[in-house]
């Protein structure tokens, strides 16, 4: 069945080619739309009814993630039930990521479908919890990070299609770089798939979309496998469901005046901006910061009288739902989640007219009639940078609502300098580059998979990249073999004459998916480093550089650095001026002190979270030909501060006991600052009088405590062999062995570092335990240290993962 356009497919004829139990099956995927529209259609030959390689290039908004699930029906038409072995791959970006996941869980599971989200803010680690999945859900973040061992996994090479979303982010600056990287390893999944199996009909499929750009083609010849290039849609704005008129204004900035004051005197250009083109019909304002969202907000709320209708008087129902009584028509992500979802549903149904946001352009699907943006500047790693090319894409697709709309309306806010350039950007798109920039970082992973043994090796990995194709057509744009001498000149990799390249320190950099500048960080270390040296090096690292320093944070984080209450603080000279500074005052969080800004409690978080994979330090230290005794122990402290989010000598050291966290500052009043305090006092007092709770609740805190393992470090030299050389034999033993066999109160991932160092500070000997190794109760190793004279002093520290157990001795020669 035709709809008035020819090209417009009714969802009554998707299978008319196919067994009736198809067309039945599948079509409960479509049940929100009785057409597909043109772009759909013209793209449904290629996806639904073969199985090659295809890009589709078409405007934002014109409904592309139909082809993905048009695709997932044809892996499934294809595959005999039941549908044990599918396994299909989405990676877009992390909110896009959500987003589909909610509406895939819903279409796909009455099929039978498992979806499994898998992006950094889930809890899913390793490959078990996606073996039963058929739909996986992740960023190319993630993915990256999941697939750098794909050789041991035999889970990857089950997976049957790849999609991949906005492939034009290959451009952008600070994602482009891995997901070239990504699409370029499930390539070659699938060639080594092929290759080993050729008889087993195991190929792998991908379809990618993208917004509309010049050179497709290219995207194309990149999704290339043995049968040649991907077809590929080229569609242009014409093409558009709902016509998109874009209006770039200028508006004067004088050379004194700062951004933030620019961007303050925008607020009063909206209300005339939404009277002129929003049509009494919904308007989304994207801000660039959460201050700006709300100051925004509070100028539109004033004058309200041009967005106030009848219909919108019900947005008083909202009034008393919400949590913040300030809120004012606002979103970002430092708002409270209920309200957030009041105010998405508010605006949703059209109770809300205008809603300024600064978290929706890049997922959360909100379409308006008129989408104006507000400033093409944004705050990034504490300084002002333009908007990339492809968060306005993001933006302005919000712009149009096909169940409502005929046309919409974006309009973007600029200083009268930059008004042409933005007017030539929304006219005709910049041709897509590879962003080689991070590619040092992936070539490194690549060599410690051993993927790449040598320079040819290396030469036919860039061969599958998108760097390649560019490079043939635009040579003076790209340096390839620089990246090989960069990892060289840190000591990551080794390069002999023969150019056969190995990995060294390299392997921590892929383990940990660590930023090369961060290494290169790591390497200037001298070894007299303490541990507030040691936070502030790490506050420098690459993997931080999306941590903004917002103006209303300033306040708060200058009184945290200032206060001379909390000695626990190192602190910073001067004021806070950058994202780095604040990226080192994560040491409130260890001095256990309460920080009220949620935004500011937010972003704690997400440092701890990286904090933890890059404060490995005291590895790649380690591994130094002079390791140094005492930057190597303090780099162990600095690591285990991270993950108990405690200071080594903090006194809330109950903060990390299951059940207490609120409760550690009254343990810390009545004097309880270590464990051996908590096991030793009486449970009734510990509930009645300290923590007001009721019994066994005692009993269950000193039972933690005395199932926490205790460790006993025993050091013995045996008779001399030579007269430089000691020999000493280290015992690690478990005090509370028995206790142990009936339970561990410790977490799985417990463990404990043997370092010992020599009277010289250096590093003769670095062990890491975990509990495992000491279910038999004890273990000892034999130990030369080398120059040691009679006298000498060796310092033995044994530093466990989390809790108040560490244990230092001194022993003498």
């Amino acid at each position: 069945m035709l709809g008035s356009d020819d090209c417009t497919l009714a969802l009554d004829g998707l299978f008319f080619d196919k067994p009736a139990v198809h067309e039945f099956k599948f079509r409960s995927v479509f049940s929100e739309f009785p057409f597909f529209n043109y772009v759909q259609s013209k793209a449904l030959d290629d996806v639904l009814y073969t199985n090659k390689n295809f890009v589709a290039c078409a405007p934002t908004g014109s409904g592309k993630t139909v082809l993905f699930e048009l695709a997932i029906i044809r892996l499934l038409m294809e595959t005999p039930e039941p549908w044990r072995d599918v396994k299909a791959v989405y990676a877009p970006i992390k909110a896009l990521c959500s987003q589909c996941f909610e509406s895939w869980k819903k279409k796909f599971s009455p099929l039978g479908l498992t979806c499994k989200e898998l992006t950094g803010d889930t809890e899913i680690d390793d490959f078990f919890e996606i073996q039963d999945s058929h739909i996986i859900l992740t960023t190319p973040e993630k993915w990256d990070s999941m697939t750098r061992k794909w050789k041991d996994n035999c889970l990857l090479q089950l997976v049957r299609l790849f999609l991949i979303d906005e492939v034009h982010v290959v451009k952008d600056a600070t994602r482009g770089a891995t997901l070239e990287v990504v699409v370029s390893r499930m390539k070659a999944v699938h060639t080594f798939r092929t290759s080993q199996y050729p008889e087993a009909s195991l190929s792998m499929r991908v379809v990618a979309v993208s917004a509309t750009i010049p050179n497709v083609s290219d995207i194309a010849d990149w999704l290339s496998n043995e049968n040649g290039p991907a077809i590929y849609l080229d569609m242009d704005e014409s093409y558009r469901p709902v016509k998109l008129r874009k209006v770039v204004l200028g508006f004067p900035c004088g050379p004194n005046q700062t951004e933030f004051k620019f961007d303050l005197s925008l607020n009063y250009k909206i209300a005339n901006i939404i009277q002129t083109y929003a049509e009494q019909k919904p308007a989304l304002v994207f801000c660039s910061t959460r201050k700006g969202t709300q100051q925004s907000a509070a100028v539109l709320a004033k004058d309200a009288r041009f967005i106030m209708s009848i219909e919108h008087k019900q947005l008083m129902k909202y009034a008393n739902s919400v949590l913040d009584s300030k809120l004012r028509g606002y979103h970002h992500a430092g708002v409270d989640l209920s309200d957030r979802k009041l105010i998405e549903e508010a605006f949703t149904l059209g109770d809300l007219p205008v809603l300024t946001t600064r978290t929706l352009s890049m997922g959360v699907n909100l379409p308006a009639h008129l989408v104006v943006i507000k400033s093409t500047m944004q705050y990034v790693a504490g300084s002002c940078q333009e908007y990339s090319e492809a968060d306005l894409l993001q933006m302005i697709g919000r712009a149009g609502r096909p169940q409502f709309d005929t046309s919409a309306t974006a309009v973007i806010m600029t200083k009268i300098q930059t008004r042409e350039k933005y007017l030539k950007l929304m006219n005709g798109i910049e041709v897509i580059e590879s962003l080689h920039s991070h590619l040092v970082e992936h070539l490194n992973a690549e060599i410690v998979l051993q993927t790449i043994s040598d320079v040819k090796m290396a030469l036919d990995w860039i061969r599958s990249t998108f760097l390649y194709i560019r490079a043939l057509k635009n040579p003076t744009h790209y340096l390839c073999l620089k990246n090989l001498n960069s990892l060289s000149s840190v000591g990551l990799i080794s390069m002999d004459e023969d150019i056969t390249i190995k990995p060294t320190a390299g392997r921590l950099m892929a383990r940990y998916c660590i930023a090369f500048d961060t290494m290169k960080q790591f390497s200037k270390v001298s070894g007299t480093e303490n541990l507030s040296d040691l936070i502030e090096l790490l506050s420098k690292s690459r993997e931080f550089s999306d941590i903004q320093l917002r103006m209303n944070e300033k306040r708060s984080l200058n009184g945290l650095n200032r206060d001379k209450n909390r000695v626990t603080i190192y602190p910073i000279d001067g004021k806070i001026k950058t994202s780095e500074m604040k990226v080192n005052l994560i040491q409130a969080q260890l001095s256990s002190i309460p920080v009220q800004d949620f935004g500011l409690t937010q972003d704690t978080a997400k440092i701890f979270r990286i904090g933890m994979r890059i404060s490995r330090l005291s590895e790649f230290l380690s591994q130094r030909v002079k390791a140094v005794f005492s930057a190597v122990v303090n780099s162990l402290i600095l690591a285990k501060c991270f993950r108990a989010k405690l200071w080594e000598n903090s006194p809330y050291v109950s903060k990390q006991l299951e059940k207490i966290q609120t409760l550690s500052t009254a343990m810390v009043h009545a004097g309880l600052t270590t464990f051996s305090k908590i096991e030793q006092i009486n449970a009734r007092e510990l509930e009645l009088q300290i923590l007001n709770r009721h019994p066994p609740f005692g009993n269950q805190i000193r039972e933690s405590v005395i199932h926490l393992p205790k460790y006993d470090v025993m050091l013995e030299q045996l008779p001399r062999y030579s007269s430089t050389t000691a020999e000493i034999v280290l015992k690690v033993s478990l005090k509370n062995q028995a206790q142990l066999l009936t339970r561990r109160a410790a977490q799985d991932h417990h463990h404990a570092s043997v370092v010992i160092g020599d009277a010289d500070n250096n590093v003769v000997f670095l062990q890491k335990l975990d509990v495992m190794l000491l279910k038999g109760g004890s273990w000892s190793k034999k130990i030369d240290v080398a120059k040691a004279m009679k006298g000498d002093e060796i310092s033995v520290h044994l530093i466990s993962s989390e809790y108040g157990l560490d244990i230092q001795q001194k022993f003498t020669v």
